[in-house]
């Protein structure tokens, strides 16, 4: 898995996961569970994360989408 965007904005993180759904993408949404440590008051960042093969064509959908300001620098 490759992440793409770091955030705690829950909607952006909505709305990626709705594109990589429409598209066939497989995604993942980490570290949700952490909000039990932090006591919910959503400080802690969450990963976007995409299959492997696919994450050239999920960052391009994230563009067209008008996120690439969210989008992580790093493609390795």
């Amino acid at each position: 898995m490759r992440e793409l965007i770091r955030t705690n904005d829950a909607v952006l993180l909505s709305f990626a996961e709705s594109l990589m759904r429409d598209a066939g993408i497989h995604c993942m949404i980490a570290d949700q569970t952490m909000s039990i440590l932090e006591g919910s008051l959503g400080l802690l960042p969450r990963r976007f994360l995409v299959a492997e093969g696919r994450a050239d064509e999920a960052r391009g959908i994230l563009v067209d989408a008008g996120l690439a300001a969210e989008l992580r620098d790093t493609q390795a």
